[in-house]
């Protein structure tokens, strides 16, 4: 997770007289695909025309940084393919499924579809719904309030254990965008980074209507690619590489106009931290996939109440002291 973007999390096994002879999974953009390092680990090549590869995705069809996959199965002379799900990038987009079947293979699509989809989903979310694939991401106390309602000099005030701050630190190195609304910014002066957690840091998405944010703030060290969501009447200064001015229509559908804006900068990916009435307005505009709400061992009494929302919930475990439950949206 986290190393494969833009491209998908694919893997790929060769058996020969029921066994798997071959194996590989793709690591990292612009290095070899899943099928390439599958056939590279055969023992014996003349095996492969006796051979069924089995791949979760469509193999590809076309030059990227690599060559065609499709065109070394041909080549490899593999007469049987059995294909999880078929790739929504119009680049591909069945292109290397007829150019296996014109070759003479046998080819099998959509076996155990759905968990091959569900490994891709923040790609098929991109390609198909074009926007990135939303998770929405907060803590609250037992009693319901994601922050007390006077702060001490304490920012952030931590609701959850550092063992569930680790884990969300590694999830940043997951995705490719972290979303927070100005008030959480103003109230906890977050830095947005991974630095409980080694991978690449996210991009930082702030929502800034009328650019409140000292530039004091952790945001504005441009130690990684940050992205301001302003009002489109402000007279703005001209951005550098790592500080990125974008504008909206704020009487608009704003959640929309964001994850239009989060596509064209190609992330496939965001989790929205923040604050209460950021994770609201993308709850209300139904504009989200996936909830992580953490439950810390905290009575706050009175507070800056949760989101409101339903989902199905998908997953409960217990991270320490803490309780973390995910839901999905049903959409």
């Amino acid at each position: 997770m986290g190393s494969t973007y833009p491209n998908p999390l694919v893997g790929a096994v060769i058996v020969y007289n029921h066994q798997i002879i071959g194996e590989g999974w793709h690591r990292k953009a612009g290095e070899p695909h899943a099928e390439v390092l599958a056939i590279n680990a055969v023992e014996k090549p003349e095996w492969l025309s006796k051979s069924t590869l089995y791949v979760s995705l469509e193999p590809c069809s076309h030059f990227g940084k690599t060559p065609p996959c499709a065109d070394l199965i041909i080549e490899k002379g593999i007469r049987k393919v059995v294909i999880g799900s078929v790739d929504p990038n119009k680049k591909v987009a069945g292109r290397g499924i007829k150019k296996l079947l014109e070759a003479g293979c046998e080819v099998h699509v959509s076996v155990l579809e759905s968990a091959c989809s569900q490994l891709n989903k923040r790609f098929f979310a991109f390609h198909l719904k074009k926007r990135p694939y939303i998770i929405l991401k907060w803590a609250e106390s037992t009693d319901g309030f994601m922050a007390p309602m006077h702060r001490n000099e304490q920012r952030p005030v931590w609701i959850t254990s550092a063992q569930s701050r680790q884990l969300v630190h590694k999830w940043r190195t997951e995705e490719q965008a972290i979303l927070v609304g100005t008030q959480t910014v103003l109230a906890d002066n977050p830095k947005l980074n991974a630095r409980r957690w080694t991978g690449n840091a996210p991009v930082r998405v702030v929502i800034d209507r009328n650019l409140r944010v000292p530039k004091s703030m952790s945001v504005w060290d441009q130690s990684q690619k940050t992205i301001f969501i302003v009002d489109q009447n402000l007279d703005l200064e001209k951005p550098n590489s790592h500080i990125i001015f974008e504008t909206i229509d704020f009487s608009g559908k704003v959640p929309h106009q964001i994850a239009k804006i989060l596509y064209s900068h190609g992330l496939q990916s965001v989790i929205v931290e923040g604050g209460a009435k950021t994770l609201q307005s993308f709850i209300d505009a139904k504009l989200w996939d996936e909830a992580r709400v953490f439950t810390g061992n905290t009575c706050l009494e009175e507070g800056v109440s949760g989101p409101k929302f339903t989902g199905k919930l998908v997953e409960e475990e217990n991270i320490h002291t803490d309780i973390l439950r995910i839901y999905e949206h049903g959409n």
